[in-house]
């Protein structure tokens, strides 16, 4: 498991490096469409910020032992991307930055009895607070590669690949067999590091291959498997819903 308290500084960074790739985009760049089915760049934008808001709430209900979810409902959540959508490129850039700057200062600033409180995702499913810093780094890169705006799985930095790599191999195995999508019956196996998951996979049954980073890029949606390799040869499965539900707690 990654050390989560110095993933606090490669959120820094990762917003950032969205902050620059924001700032490169004129108004209408922003309106135009994300690699989201129904969502402009303006939306994942706004995405980006609310979730960092959706997160301090989570670290905030840690600290007070005063419950907060996560949004008020998934209608708030969608009301308020529609609303912030088609802000000017520099309301976005400080909504952004202001937003992950609040978030990363609830992190470092949460009194340390405090990181073990059990909060709860919106879809439902409980976790101790300190995986939500691990779920924001989630949003902060995937959510990056979805601008469409010239950052992709090769631009991840390395730790965050190595880290999402194992967690989603290990919470991709987790599932049960009918939430495995178009995996079930697979091996997956990075050529880099030689991590793998078993998804029902019995002797001579298909295999997918790639390195780490090709592997995740697929495995998360944010690319069609350029780099990965089937066997036998074919058209690659459609993976399931990702990020999953942490399988380790």
């Amino acid at each position: 498991m990654v050390e989560w308290r110095r993933v606090i500084d490669e959120l820094d960074l990762g917003v950032d490096r969205i902050v620059r790739t924001l700032s490169k985009l004129s108004d209408q760049d922003l309106r135009g469409p994300s690699a989201l089915p129904g969502w402009s760049r303006g939306h994942v934008a706004t995405h980006i910020a609310r979730n960092a808001d959706s997160l301090w709430n989570l670290l905030e209900w840690a600290r007070t032992g005063v419950e907060i979810p996560q949004y008020p409902s998934l209608e708030a959540r969608n009301a308020a991307l529609e609303e912030g959508a088609g802000r000017s490129g520099d309301e976005l850039v400080e909504d952004v930055r202001a937003s992950a700057a609040r978030f990363t200062e609830q992190a470092r600033t949460l009194p340390e009895d405090a990181w073990n409180a059990p909060v709860r995702a919106m879809m439902g499913w409980p976790h101790p607070a300190w995986y939500s810093v691990l779920r924001r780094w989630h949003e902060v890169e995937a959510h990056h590669v979805d601008l469409a705006a010239g950052y992709g799985p090769a631009d991840w930095p390395e730790p965050y690949v190595r880290w999402a790599l194992t967690s989603t191999l290990v919470d991709i195995a987790a599932l049960p067999e009918g939430r495995r999508g178009g995996l079930a019956g697979y091996r997956i196996t990075a050529t880099d590091s030689g991590e793998s998951a078993d998804l029902g996979w019995t002797p001579g049954g298909p295999e997918a291959s790639g390195s780490g980073r090709a592997l995740l890029g697929w495995l998360s949606g944010r690319s069609h498997g350029a780099g990965v390799a089937l066997r036998p040869d074919g058209p690659l499965p459609t993976p399931p819903p990702w990020p999953h539900q942490p399988a380790d707690f």
